[in-house]
């Protein structure tokens, strides 16, 4: 009775995990905040895990901040405040007051580290005893979640997967390449003139030739051997049957539906047009129906805050040139 041997071609790879399932809320007694629905770190570094969902973060990050012009934030602060908004959800900002209690500045606060407590507390976590604020010392925003109303969900939760999916699509060529044995395989064996060393050989050979370059010769001789004796059968053939470019094209697709991106803006070609179409009409109808409804959302959290003085309110485009048209005829 002969023995069956096995080998392997390499080590297991590690598959992306997701961290992103949604979950429910609960309060967690021993730190004292309630926990969150989505794992924010996996959200964090999705946004560099996929050239389509984090370019388009970085891109409406930059359309809500080109029209900003004045307030108690500075540029990179808004950029800062609003890709947080964008990537978790929800965004906070500090209320900085003096020894009198009067505000004198405004700082967002990093949303990957933030939580709540049930007393309305907002907790910045760090190493050590975290940073605690007064819910008085603090404006919310958050992105409307149907299911819970402590944290806010991001509005690209349904284009997770395909981000996921076109990353992992590029992570496999790569590995493809880079592997240069390319495919998976069995070497099966039944030729009785076939010695334990030799088999011992042969798997050695086998595990050995993986990495750069690899593609390497295995010779065999079996003196009187059987010629259908050793076989070499692919599990697949990545180069007959590549899926490659549309799970790519789909995926990314999708993932600028999940946004409400243009396909133009974006620099990619629909596949049923000739070209990217008219860019600037396609900026002008996101900026109305997705920049301005954000830049409103913030300038009227910040503004109408009865403790915000007037000259750290938020100010974005035409409404900015407005009163700079009002304060000129004044001095006059």
């Amino acid at each position: 009775m002969s023995m069956i041997k096995t080998g392997t071609l390499g080590n297991p790879e590690p598959v992306l995990t997701t961290g992103t399932d949604y979950r429910d809320i609960w309060y967690d007694n021993a730190v004292d905040h309630y926990s969150l629905s989505i794992d924010r770190l996996a959200l964090a570094q999705l946004v560099n895990l996929n050239g389509q969902h984090g370019g388009v973060l970085y891109a409406r990050r930059n359309m809500v901040a080109a029209d900003y012009r004045d307030g108690g934030l500075s540029h990179e602060q808004l950029k800062a405040g609003m890709f947080d908004y964008l990537t978790f959800g929800d965004l906070a900002i500090l209320k900085v007051r003096n020894g009198w209690g009067e505000v004198i500045a405004l700082a967002p606060l990093p949303s990957l580290y933030l939580r709540l407590r049930k007393s309305g507390e907002f907790v910045i976590l760090q190493q050590g005893e975290p940073l605690v604020y007064p819910p008085e010392d603090v404006i919310f925003l958050q992105q409307y979640d149907p299911q819970q109303q402590i944290y806010g969900l991001p509005d690209y939760i349904g284009g997770i997967h395909s981000a996921l999916l076109n990353s992992e699509a590029t992570i496999f060529r790569r590995l493809y390449y880079h592997n240069g044995a390319h495919t998976g395989c069995i070497i099966y064996t039944n030729d009785p003139n076939l010695s334990p060393e030799m088999e011992e050989q042969i798997m050695a050979c086998v595990e050995q030739g993986k990495g750069v370059g690899n593609f390497k010769t295995l010779f065999v001789s079996i003196p009187k051997g059987d010629p259908e004796g050793i076989k070499f059968i692919p599990i697949g053939d990545i180069s007959a049957k590549d899926e490659f470019s549309n799970i790519k094209n789909i995926s990314a697709r999708d993932v600028l539906n999940a946004h409400r991106y243009p396909a133009g803006l974006a620099g990619i070609i629909p596949s049923n047009a000739a070209g990217l179409g008219d860019p600037v009409k396609a900026r002008e109808t996101y900026r109305q129906d997705e920049v301005i409804p954000l830049q409103r959302m913030l300038r009227d959290a910040v503004n109408h805050d009865p403790e915000i003085p007037a000259h750290l309110h938020l100010m974005f485009g035409e409404e900015a040139a407005k009163t700079d048209t009002k304060m000129a005829l004044k001095m006059i």
